[in-house]
């Protein structure tokens, strides 16, 4: 893109929102019943929106022509890494959406609490595309800093109108809602009737081209890539995420495929949950990704449903755990530059090598807690901020 102004997003108020947030205890959290935090920062209905100018200088990158910056995998066509990437905002719930479309070819996906115990998805589809992703649903104000990191496009179904104003600030032609496009490439009634809305990646980067939106090779750095993994891990062959009592999502580390299989809670209600495997309704295979990564970070909360995650403005290095090859590792992850994707590290600032292939990333708030109740298996429980 020529135009290389980025926009920070600043709500009014929010540094005292955010302290606030800090300094608010949590409750411990119970391995027998744990829940999302109820911890509720002042609704402010009226905030103001401020979106100041911030110019970025953006080093020139050199990247193999066949390797995706985003796995450290070849592609099969060099062609495809010649365009911006795609993001898509995928519902969670209900769960009447499910088993969710495409999220298997996305390099990458982002996981994250969005109010009222649900979580959604935003898959980042750069070498790989999916002909129907989905259902899509609204937008978030944290979508505009991921896709500004990543420069690429952004999907995503109607959004609050505030946020809404933000996303078209920030990103302009490169923000297309459901309301304003065209089918194809995006198709349904409705983002929250039964049928839903879908989109196909491919397609999206034809119509954003037709928009006038140029293609042209982003320069991204990632990650680094290693097929060995570093020492120093521990082992880790389970990995439970629970936003909420009826929010579960389990990670099973498979030796045969070297990938971290996804379970979900089934639609019935109750406890115990039932976990079944989460697949893929493009191919009817289980989700399997080679990295998973939890990055601890600020999320800033003015009302049940109308959240700011904090990517660009922590200070310093935060928190961040690795799980690949059945293995977790401890590190940090920080963000230097607003158009590049988060720098991985190990603890000691070297960068943290990645498994080559697709990365789940879950944002969990900066007072989640990490349990280990048996060797080898990991829970998280999740507490804003």
């Amino acid at each position: 893109m020529k135009n290389k102004r980025i926009f920070l997003v600043v709500f009014f108020l929010s540094l005292l929102v955010s302290c606030q947030a800090i300094n608010t205890p949590l409750p411990a959290a119970s391995e027998s019943q744990p829940i999302a935090s109820t911890t509720a920062m002042p609704s402010d209905p009226s905030a103001t929106i401020i979106v100041p100018d911030v110019t970025l200088t953006v080093e020139p990158t050199t990247v193999p022509e066949n390797i995706n910056p985003l796995t450290g995998l070849p592609v099969d066509d060099p062609a495809k890494l010649n365009r911006l990437p795609v993001l898509i905002k995928v519902s969670n719930y209900p769960r009447t959406g499910r088993p969710h479309a495409g999220l298997s070819a996305a390099d990458i996906v982002f996981d994250y609490y969005i109010g009222e115990m649900f979580n959604r998805f935003l898959p980042v589809f750069y070498g790989n595309d999916a002909p129907q992703v989905g259902p899509i649903r609204s937008g978030r104000l944290v979508d505009s800093e991921i896709t500004q990191m990543f420069r690429g496009i952004l999907v995503y179904g109607n959004a609050d109108e505030r946020v809404d104003t933000v996303l078209d600030k920030q990103l302009g032609a490169r923000a297309i809602p459901y309301k304003y496009s065209l089918c194809p490439p995006i198709c349904g009634d409705d983002t929250h009737s039964v049928t839903g809305v879908f989109a196909d990646s491919a397609g999206v980067t034809q119509y954003a081209q037709s928009l006038g939106i140029a293609q042209e090779k982003p320069g991204l750095q990632f990650a680094t890539f290693s097929a060995e993994p570093p020492p120093g891990g521990q082992t880790a062959i389970q990995l439970l995420i629970q936003y909420a009592d009826i929010n579960r999502g389990e990670w099973q580390y498979d030796t045969t495929s070297g990938k971290y299989l996804r379970w979900i809670e089934d639609g019935n209600e109750g406890e115990p949950l039932t976990m079944i495997p989460l697949v893929d309704r493009n191919t009817g295979a289980q989700l399997g990704f080679s990295n998973v990564i939890i990055l601890t970070t600020f999320y800033i909360e003015y009302n049940r449903t109308l959240h700011n995650i904090d990517l660009w403005n922590n200070a310093g290095p935060q928190n961040a755990m690795y799980f690949r090859d059945g293995m977790k590792y401890d590190g940090k992850w920080r963000i230097s530059d607003h158009s590049q994707p988060l720098e991985l590290l190990q603890n000691d600032g070297s960068p943290m090598p990645l498994k080559p292939g697709n990365t789940w990333i879950v944002l969990a708030g900066i007072s989640s807690q990490i349990a280990n109740p048996q060797g080898g298996r990991y829970e998280l429980y999740f507490y804003t901020p």
